[in-house]
């Protein structure tokens, strides 16, 4: 068995961010008891700091309510997490009241349509943030970026490197709280975001729950119809459509599977790409990445719990998701494998524009060829898990994916299905397109 020490066992903060949680802790102890993070406060905060009190459609009190204090009672949250928690919510509903006033001023967002939009989907850890990135090279393409999620407001073109500047230093920041996250999720202010940002103002989405453990808040969301979060999601797409249009989105989020009837709501005409891994590798790298996330959070993370929850969740999503799945016309829906996309991600993408009848230009191809090149540069393809770390034996996994697995051709025989795995977010050198070497002479005039 291979002895590598995984990313996990790497994982440790630095010592500055050490003492702070340190002293955090020791405060904690006394008599002085912990401030509580009201949502009435925060709310008040945020509309003393924008000048504004229109949120729009007042809709998201419980939902914040409901994880602030789930985040109280359950996660418990160092320093660093309370603190985090704080400017993340504050930050969230400033970016609500900023775009319900951008709404009022530029009555243009309103009219903006959203038609056909490409969502890539599939457990998570199969390969589909390559793929995210590589589509939105694509110049008819649109994908929301970070740091345009981040600040959408002003919806124009004005103060754009000083918004990528701001987006860059809160990557840096969290690569400090989080040194080893960059070798587990690529991350950079120009890249491709989820959906899962896009949804945040709601405060139902999956990404409080990916950042922190909140049971009682996650049991809540899972109940409740997401409708209102997707209709958020198209205001979004429409207020980054007013600043810079195009022919397609392309959008990415393994979650949307949990929610396709409240997502084909929204979205009638929605187009999907589904990749395909083994369900023992996705769930020991998810585990591994949720395990890695909340430690920057919290001291108390128990990987055990993660694994579980991770299984179970996905387990019934992809259940769930393949039965409705099959109500979608065949020619709505790309299955891709995520050994195609690791080893040769263009002919999965050849693969993905003949499937849906698109145009794939010769300049298109250099720009995902060089894109790609600087990726593997980048190296971020270093992320080793062991799913032994987790509690779980192969087979209890794939036991309980097994109707995916029946369906997709997986079994417990497949090479994916060893103890110890490593992603390859982007493929080897070697693995490229012939065109790489013609497309890196021309970088300036791709890029």
């Amino acid at each position: 068995m291979n002895s590598t020490v995984t990313t996990l066992q790497k994982t440790r903060p630095f010592l500055p961010v050490r003492l702070l949680n340190g002293c955090g802790a020791l405060l904690g102890k006394t008599r002085i008891p912990p401030g509580r993070v009201r949502a009435v406060d925060l709310i008040e905060t945020a509309k003393q700091r924008c000048g504004s009190d229109d949120f729009g459609k007042d809709d998201f009190f419980e939902a914040l309510s409901r994880l602030l204090e789930s985040c109280h009672n359950e996660a418990q949250l160092n320093l660093i997490g309370k603190i985090a928690l704080r400017t993340n919510v504050l930050h969230t509903l400033c970016l609500r009241l900023e775009m319900e006033r951008d709404r009022q001023l530029y009555p243009g967002i309103a009219r903006q349509e959203i038609r056909e939009p490409l969502l890539i989907i599939g457990l998570p850890r199969s390969g589909t943030t390559l793929l995210h990135i590589l589509l939105a090279a694509d110049p008819d393409h649109r994908s929301p970026l970070m740091w345009e999620v981040m600040t959408p407001s002003p919806p124009t073109l004005a103060d754009e490197k000083r918004r990528i500047r701001r987006a860059t230093r809160s990557c840096n920041y969290f690569s400090w709280l989080a040194p080893t996250f960059r070798h587990v999720h690529a991350m950079g202010a120009e890249l491709p975001q989820e959906c899962v940002r896009l949804m945040t103002p709601t405060f139902m989405s999956d990404q409080f729950d990916t950042m922190f453990h909140v049971p009682s808040y996650r049991a809540w969301f899972l109940r409740q119809d997401l409708r209102p979060a997707y209709e958020y999601h198209r205001r979004f797409l429409q207020h980054l459509q007013f600043m810079r249009p195009r022919r397609r989105w392309v959008l990415k989020a393994p979650t949307h599977m949990f929610a396709m009837p409240a997502l084909l709501s929204v979205y009638p005409d929605a187009l999907f790409v589904q990749a395909h891994r083994t369900p023992v590798e996705t769930m020991a790298s998810v585990s591994s990445l949720i395990t890695i996330l909340r430690s920057a959070f919290s001291n108390a993370v128990d990987p055990f719990t993660v694994c579980r929850e991770a299984i179970q969740y996905w387990s019934e999503t992809m259940e769930k998701f393949l039965q409705e799945r099959d109500q979608l016309a065949n020619e709505r829906i790309c299955d891709v494998d995520y050994e195609q996309i690791r080893r040769d991600p263009f002919s999965a993408i050849q693969q993905i524009y003949s499937h849906f009848g698109w145009s794939l230009s010769r300049e298109t191809e250099q720009r995902m060829c060089v894109l790609t090149a600087k990726l593997t540069r980048k190296n971020h393809g270093n992320h080793r898990y062991d799913l032994s770390q987790f509690g779980f034996a192969p087979g209890e996994v794939f036991s309980a994916f097994a109707p995916y697995c029946e369906r997709f051709g997986f079994s417990a025989s497949d090479e994916g299905f060893r103890v110890r795995f490593r992603d390859s977010q982007f493929p080897k050198r070697a693995k490229l397109f012939d065109t790489v070497a013609l497309a890196a002479t021309n970088i300036n005039s791709t890029e």
